[in-house]
């Protein structure tokens, strides 16, 4: 099984903090956000690991190598211009046929997570890890049927849209055969993919856990979570 870990944004909302470091070379609990989600992958036997990049590339590539200091094996791919979260994994699958015949799991390298990457794995199109949050009038929930399938995605739900505390966590199980469904360019799942898929009623499905989830999208986020106990 191999996984890809994006890391090519520019966390703009993070403002002067990502001038000098990607975002997802900040430190949380005395090692980069990115490392967090190499070690995760690590722990659930997944060692063949690519990275897209495109801001301050070099600073990534530099700190990790070819992963074997870390237990893994890393290859990169770098963007001129920004492809989005699902074009990066086209461009990929595009330059390795693993992809193209294989399941695989990506992770969004900017969240750090305990998720347990197995109970992803599924026969489905794409299957997607949910984390329950209290607060999600700044986040997107999704709802299921009673089998689990995604039904619909909502976006900063107002009062009494949704009954769903359900949110993303970044990490999808993906069948090689959503690569069809994806456009050569930029185009993102969560924005462009996954609806679409829902329209065309294929099978997207979600594994909902009360587990930890964190993400460091803002300064006030980085700062209410930088201690992940």
């Amino acid at each position: 099984m191999k996984a890809i870990i994006l890391s090519a944004g520019k966390g703009e909302r993070l403002g002067s903090i990502t001038n000098y470091t990607p975002k997802t070379m900040i430190q949380i609990d005395g090692k980069p956000i990115l490392q967090h989600n190499i070690e995760l992958c690590k722990k659930f036997g997944i060692i063949d690991i690519y990275i897209n990049l495109h801001h301050l590339p070099h600073a990534i590539m530099k700190y990790f190598g070819d992963g074997k200091k870390f237990g893994v094996n890393i290859k990169y791919s770098y963007e001129e211009e920004l492809l989005g979260t699902s074009g990066a994994v086209k461009k990929i699958a595009k330059n390795d046929s693993y992809f193209r015949k294989n399941s695989f799991y990506v992770l969004y390298g900017d969240n750090y997570s305990n998720y347990d990457l197995n109970l992803l794995k599924t026969e489905e199109l794409a299957t997607i890890a949910f984390h329950y949050r209290d607060d999600v009038t700044n986040s997107g929930v999704a709802e299921f049927n009673n089998d689990g399938k995604i039904l619909s995605f909502i976006e900063k739900p107002k009062e009494n849209e949704s009954s769903s505390h359900w949110v993303n966590a970044g990490i999808y199980h993906l069948n090689s055969k959503i690569l069809k469904y994806i456009p050569t360019g930029y185009s993102d799942f969560a924005k462009d993919i996954f609806p679409k898929l829902i329209k065309d009623n294929l099978s997207l499905y979600g594994i909902c856990e009360n587990t930890i989830v964190k993400a460091f999208d803002t300064p006030e986020m980085l700062k209410n979570n930088i201690n992940l106990d």
